[in-house]
């Protein structure tokens, strides 16, 4: 109950500030055309224009209504084959998604990494907390495609590379999944990566796989096997809630024959470094050539896009 009241003052909070904003714009707008000042002009026009951005994702924002949008979430990362190059790129992809949750806002955890032998990563999962955590980055499952000149190459070849990202819900208590114990297979480990004594000497890490559903989850972040545990369970929990949700939407798509923008295991967005700069979105085609800044974690344009997208088609849905 405190967290949804503190979360509906921020709300309102924010479009009052927007409000206001708006009001001082028109204000300098008409003062400085009263006094033929056209700088004052274009800064109060430069200010509408960022107050329409902020409008319209805290517009996208009310329209996160599904069961688990408000919830934080796990993102998951694992290249594709290529070996070095594609776990360099999983690696740049990570980086991304934590710059991401940090310019917005959101706490981030790495709960689990796996180094790969050169450079790169061969699995990592990071836990991204806050409000709307869910909503907004659950457009981003799929398949991530670089194109580049690899630095690994020293004929300095273009080369392509694939990495798959998979993003799900945290479950929280008001969502209740059954696991039955039975079919669970529990092994520890060594946490891997850099540490110190304490990683080298005690088995900490906790590996979970789900008989029945072939899901497998991995938490090493903590110092604890107790709490590795716990975390490798919300994970599985928010596996199995994800599933059952994916599971619902594919039956929907097919008694409606559409398919979501949510293209599971096929590719969503191409990023081209070589021979031009270039990130597109192939679900709804936005593009920029910023490609710095969306590797940097400005992916607000992207994941709005597709956001509306997802809401455009469930409305026509339930129009017809």
């Amino acid at each position: 109950m405190l967290r949804e009241r503190n979360h509906l003052e921020e709300v309102i909070g924010n479009y009052l500030k927007l409000e206001q904003g708006y009001k001082d714009s028109i204000g300098l707008i008409e003062l400085g055309e009263a006094e033929g000042d056209s700088t004052i002009v274009a800064e109060a026009e430069a200010e509408l224009g960022r107050i329409a951005g902020k409008l319209r994702r805290l517009e996208l924002e009310s329209l996160l209504s599904g069961e688990a949008d408000a919830n934080d979430c796990f993102i998951e990362i694992h290249p594709g084959a290529g070996g070095t190059e594609s776990q360099d790129w999983a690696s740049i992809l990570l980086r991304m998604y934590m710059r991401w949750a940090e310019k917005n806002g959101f706490k981030v955890e790495l709960v689990d990494e796996l180094a790969g032998e050169e450079a790169g990563i061969k699995s990592a999962t990071i836990k991204v907390s806050g409000h709307n955590a869910y909503g907004w980055a659950k457009t981003e499952s799929g398949v991530h495609r670089l194109v580049r000149i690899s630095p690994f190459d020293s004929n300095a070849r273009r080369h392509t590379s694939f990495a798959s990202v998979w993003v799900y819900p945290v479950i929280d208590d008001t969502i209740k999944v059954d696991i039955n114990e039975k079919d669970l297979q529990i092994d520890t480990m060594r946490s891997g990566g850099a540490g110190g004594q304490h990683v080298n000497k005690t088995e900490s890490a906790v590996r979970i796989t789900h008989m029945p559903s072939g899901i497998v989850v991995k938490c090493q972040a903590g110092r604890s096997q107790h709490k590795n545990k716990a975390e490798a369970m919300s994970m599985l929990r928010a596996r199995l809630y994800e599933q059952e949700l994916r599971a619902r939407e594919e039956k929907a798509n097919a008694l409606n024959a559409t398919k979501t923008d949510n293209a599971w295991g096929h590719q969503i967005r191409s990023y081209v470094l070589h021979p031009y700069q270039m990130v597109k979105d192939l679900r709804t085609d936005v593009e920029t050539s910023d490609t710095q800044g969306v590797l940097d974690g400005d992916l607000g344009e992207f994941m709005s896009a597709a956001l509306a997208d997802r809401v455009k088609g469930k409305t026509e849905m339930l129009e017809k």
